[in-house]
């Protein structure tokens, strides 16, 4: 369903539920180069077991106009205009990647209007490398080969010479929606600008420090791209952290769906 934010039409997949302002709301928020696809199991789940779920494509990202944010504050406030539209005085957040600095700097602006936090795959700092941040701009094709060799854990890898399995097809497919996403803003390169986002976020510390509801954290131990190690500084400043790993890459929700949706049904419900 396509909501009027700031003049440009803002997606979020339902589960094909109609919005019930009697119902808890449930937020989920992509990472770069991503879109609300990747939450499929766990946003069809929790829109048949008693949520409203807004499954969002972030602004100029696959069925979302408008200018793409250029920072983690600019995306934040997407999210509470996406809340204000609808009347939601408080709902869950979860978020990926990228995604989850969003939901975690959208609970420090409105602590109140948020009930859980989920942070999927995130670290603090989250920094890019140079050479792969400068890649996202003059040659996004080689950037994104790079990116899914990173994102996946060796378990989950394309394997050579053993035909369909099931590391090739996870690697495929999330190289397949990262083109897909890439084509769907002509004017932006929605790639780089979510990696500057994301190497440019420095207000992690502070943010945590403002949030005043239990945070689960589901972290793959095979991430290569935000290992939990790197979580450690925000699962110290949280409130009522409870974390829960996965023998996952980055890509969690492709990876281990079923544990990420385990994880969030013993939080969340």
């Amino acid at each position: 369903m396509n909501y009027e934010i700031n003049g440009q039409a803002l997606y979020a997949y339902s589960g094909g539920k109609a919005f019930d302002a009697a119902k808890p709301t449930l937020v989920f928020i992509h990472g770069v180069l991503n879109d609300h696809s990747v939450w499929s199991l766990q946003s069809r789940w929790f829109a048949n077991h008693g949520y409203n779920v807004l499954a969002i494509d972030l602004p100029g990202h696959g069925r979302s106009t408008g200018k793409p944010p250029a920072s983690v504050g600019e995306a934040a406030q997407a999210i509470l205009a996406l809340l204000d539209q609808l009347g939601v005085q408080q709902a869950v957040l979860a978020g990926h990647s990228w995604g989850s600095l969003i939901a975690l700097h959208t609970a420090s602006l409105a602590p109140e209007r948020v009930s859980q936090l989920v942070l999927v795959g995130t670290a603090f700092p989250m920094r890019v490398a140079p050479a792969l941040l400068e890649m996202s701009a003059s040659a996004p094709e080689k950037a994104i080969v790079m990116v899914n060799q990173f994102s996946h854990s060796t378990l989950c890898s394309p394997i050579a010479g053993q035909g369909m399995n099931n590391g090739q097809w996870t690697y495929g497919s999330a190289r397949a929606l990262m083109r897909r996403v890439l084509a769907s803003n002509s004017e932006h390169n929605v790639f780089q600008m979510g990696f500057q986002a994301c190497d440019s976020y420095a207000t992690g510390a502070e943010d945590m420090a403002k949030v005043t509801c239990p945070v689960l954290f589901i972290l793959g131990s095979a991430d290569q791209m935000t290992p939990p190690k790197a979580a450690r500084s925000l699962v110290d400043a949280a409130p009522q952290a409870h974390v829960v790993t996965l023998p996952a890459g980055h890509s969690l929700m492709t990876e281990a769906p079923d544990g990420v949706l385990r994880a969030m049904r013993e939080q969340l419900c």
